[in-house]
Order: structure tokens, then C-alpha cells, then sequence
């Protein structure tokens, strides 16, 4: 048993040590596409995607964090922090101590981004290492005085080809070389929100064109010789859900727009009270039985959305797939930023590469805990963030991971084999030291004849 015992914690060692004698720092590749709700994988063929999950890892639901909109996201993505700790809190914001105002055009003051340390910026503190980005929102703002040693601007119109070439001429001329790159493309979410997550037709089409672009991503890593030493990561900030436009709420009805600025809108709707904050709840809270109205200090603690001068005194959010609106008017047929703990707003995560197991699948993530189990991968020291390394220890070879019902499984097996053998041993030695009766004498060869026969 002993001999058992010590087998089997010698193997766990040699396992968890399985990457550290690689000489050369390990390379990770963080891809988002936008929007690409986790469900999309069953209901459409990706037979490049499903490839590159074959020879990796798939979690079929990554849950993200409230509010469920792109820049929040892929700042928590990076962080591993819910909204209220990083900062970016909506993709518009007013911060009413500077005045100043921050939207998805007007980003780059980093003012809005410091109160958190993205990987990127970790990285780059790493001796002899460097990081590299296309379009991941935050990538071209000096974070903490910091860019990525190599970075592109942000341009909806560069193609998804250029930014994977210059992604893939960073990671191999670089020096020092870069060990930390991320890639971002706007789709699923452009054609969610202008078709709708139901119209199956065009859905099909973009996300062909989505597969046909990770079926590049793969070859182009395979011709470069990157694709065996490189860990994958393909992820997205959001899913998408179906608006119609007979489930709108119109805020007109309610209430004097003079009375309020709507900081952001839809589905999570931030106001801010031009008048007594409580006579502009009020209002709102009787507006329609389709929507949640809290004050800041209400908001539920699952939304992890509350500690921050950026969250707005009064937020609205609405239910899965209805619109708040200032008029009758349908801005998007498809959406997002709805209650996190909605299937339709969760992403999916795959991996592959060194750092991964080979045809694993497990069922949920959070988001935050990405950051975790990069830095793992890196060998960082992670900031204080809100994730756990222990949820995707599953997903990684130099992790020994097991889930409670199969410890549970192990310790009652082991139990019951020690109890068995002790049995057994108990009775071998009752045996032995009980004298068996009508035994025949054994005589040496010179003893004298027996006195019986």
C-alpha cells in the first residue's frame, strides 16, 4: 500500500511539473469574436471551429459579467474584474466628479482605464518580454503610461487578414519576443444586431464567414510554425438575444425627458436625475412591468454593479428582448447587455496548444476567471482580481484537477478497498495463529521412529 501511495503522488508531481522544462516562455494568442453567443455552436455547423476543439478544449458556456456589453467585457476578460472594480462600466459613461464623458468613439483617455492593470500592460513589466494587439478594445490607450510594444489603432475597416498578419509577424520577429497578443473582429455582433440572433438565412452566412476565418487562423499559424508551440485562445465578450418591435419601452410615456440625461440606454439604461432622485424613480418604476428599475444602492449583489462613481443613481434594465427606447422607433432587431445569468448572453470558450488537454469539454466558466488562468500560462504574477485559477484547472495538462462528486467517488472507493484488505489481513492472520487440529507431526530426519502409528 505504501508503495501504491507513493506511485501515485509521484505521478501527480510529474504532472503538474509537465511545462516546466520547455526553455522558452510560453506564447499565448487571445482571439475574440464578438458577440458569439454560445449556443450558435449547436444550432450551425463550424466544421473549422469543431477541429480546432477536437484537438483542445471546449467550455460550453463562459458566464460574463453585468452588464453584458463589449467594452465591460473585454475588460474583464483581460482584468479577471467584475464592471464596478475596473471601471468600465458601459460602453458610455459620465464620471460627474471630471465631467468628462467616455463612448466607443471616444476612448482613448486613460483616465477611464487606469483603475485596473490589464495582462498586457503585466506582461510587458515581464523581463525580456513584450505584448501585441489588434483592434482588443483598450489596446491602443497608454493604460498606466503602457501600450503593447506592438498595437493598431482602432479601425472598424482593416480586415481581418491584415490583422492577423501583422499579429503573426509580431509573434514571430519580434524582440523581445511577444508572448501576450490578442485579436479582435466585430462579428457576430454587427449582423446580431442588424438581423436579429433568429433570421437563420443571414445568420448562416456570417457565421461561415466567421468558421472560414478561424479555418485561416489555423492554417496560416500552421504554415508559420507557430500552431504546435502557441496556446489559443477563442472566446467572445457577449451573446445576443431577438428584439421585436412589439416589445419596447418608451420612457416618453413615463416621464419628462428634461427631468433626467440618459447616459446610456438599452437594455441597460443609465439615468441620471436632473431633479429630486426620487421623484425621477418613481416614475420610472411604475414605467412598465418589462423592466427592473433600481437605485444604485438597490442593485442586486449577483451584479457585482454598484461600487463605482461611474454607475449612474438610477439604472433600468430590461427583460430578455425588450428595447428601451425615447420613441417608437426599433434601433437593433438583434441585442445585448441584458441580466448575465441569461443563456443568451453567454459566450463560449475553446483552446489549444501546449498549455491544454486534447478533446476535453466542460460546462461553465465565469469570465473573470480567464484572467487566472492566463497569467498561469504566462507564468505572471496576477493583480487581485475576482476569478478563480481552481474553475479551469480541468483545462490545463499541468493541473491535477478533479471535480467533488468524483472525490467523493476516490475517497469512498479507497475506503472500502482499506477495509477489504484489513478484513483480509485480519483473517489470514487468525488463521495462521490458530493450530489446525489432527495435524500430523513432522519429525527431522534423525529423530527416532514415532511411538504411534
Amino acid at each position: 500500500m505504501k508503495l501504491l501511495v507513493i506511485l501515485l503522488f509521484s505521478g501527480l508531481i510529474t504532472g503538474c511539473r509537465g511545462n516546466s522544462s520547455h526553455s522558452l516562455p510560453p506564447k499565448l494568442l487571445l482571439v475574440s469574436f464578438d458577440g458569439f453567443r454560445a449556443d450558435y455552436l449547436q444550432n450551425y455547423e463550424f466544421p473549422h471551429l469543431q477541429n480546432f476543439i477536437k484537438e483542445g478544449v471546449l467550455v460550453e458556456h463562459v458566464k460574463n459579467v453585468f452588464i453584458t456589453k463589449t467594452f465591460p467585457n473585454h475588460y474583464s476578460i483581460v482584468t479577471g474584474l467584475y464592471e464596478e472594480s475596473h471601471g468600465i462600466v458601459a460602453n458610455s459613461m459620465y464620471d460627474v466628479i471630471t465631467k468628462k464623458h467616455f463612448s466607443d468613439l471616444d476612448d482613448k483617455d486613460p483616465f477611464w482605464w487606469n483603475e485596473a492593470v490589464p495582462i498586457w500592460v503585466t506582461n510587458q513589466l515581464q523581463e525580456n518580454r513584450s505584448s501585441a494587439a489588434a483592434m482588443w478594445p483598450g489596446t491602443d490607450v497608454p493604460i498606466h503610461n503602457t501600450t503593447p510594444s506592438y498595437f493598431m489603432n482602432y479601425s472598424s475597416s482593416v480586415s481581418f487578414e491584415e490583422r492577423l498578419n501583422n499579429i503573426t509577424t509580431w509573434l514571430i520577429n519580434s524582440n523581445p519576443p511577444v508572448t501576450f497578443a490578442t485579436l479582435y473582429w466585430e462579428e457576430p455582433d454587427a449582423s446580431g444586431h442588424k438581423y436579429g440572433p433568429e433570421d437563420k438565412e443571414n445568420m448562416y452566412r456570417v457565421l461561415k464567414e466567421i468558421d472560414d476565418l478561424i479555418g485561416e487562423l489555423v492554417h496560416k499559424l500552421k504554415v508559420l510554425g507557430l500552431w504546435e508551440n502557441l496556446n489559443v485562445i477563442i472566446t467572445s465578450d457577449h451573446g445576443m438575444t431577438q428584439c421585436s418591435k412589439d416589445r419596447l419601452i418608451n420612457l416618453d410615456r413615463c416621464i419628462d425627458n428634461s427631468s433626467y440625461a440618459l447616459i446610456d440606454l438599452t437594455p441597460v439604461a443609465a439615468v441620471l436625475p436632473k431633479i429630486n432622485t426620487t421623484e425621477v424613480y418613481n416614475k420610472l418604476k411604475v414605467c412598465s412591468p418589462h423592466m427592473n428599475v433600481y437605485l444604485k444602492e438597490d442593485i442586486p449583489a449577483r451584479f457585482h454593479y454598484q461600487h463605482n462613481n461611474r454607475i449612474q443613481p438610477i439604472i433600468l434594465v430590461a427583460d430578455e428582448g425588450w428595447t428601451i427606447v425615447l420613441n417608437k422607433s426599433l434601433p437593433k432587431l438583434g441585442d445585448h447587455g441584458y441580466d448575465n445569468s441569461l443563456s443568451s448572453m453567454h459566450p463560449f470558450l475553446a483552446a489549444h496548444g501546449p498549455a491544454f488537454h486534447k478533446g476535453y469539454k466542460h460546462n461553465t466558466i465565469n469570465s473573470v476567471d480567464i484572467y487566472p488562468m492566463m497569467c498561469h500560462i504566462l507564468g505572471l504574477k496576477p493583480h487581485p482580481n475576482n476569478g478563480t485559477f481552481g474553475h479551469t484547472k480541468c483545462l490545463l495538462v499541468d493541473q491535477w484537477c478533479i471535480n467533488l462528486p468524483e472525490a467523493v467517488g476516490i475517497v469512498i472507493g479507497a475506503l472500502l478497498v482499506l477495509t477489504t484488505l484489513t478484513g483480509l489481513i485480519i483473517i489470514m492472520q487468525n488463521r495462521l495463529s490458530v493450530p489446525r487440529p489432527f495435524s500430523r507431526l513432522q519429525l527431522q530426519e534423525d529423530d527416532d521412529d514415532p511411538l504411534i502409528e
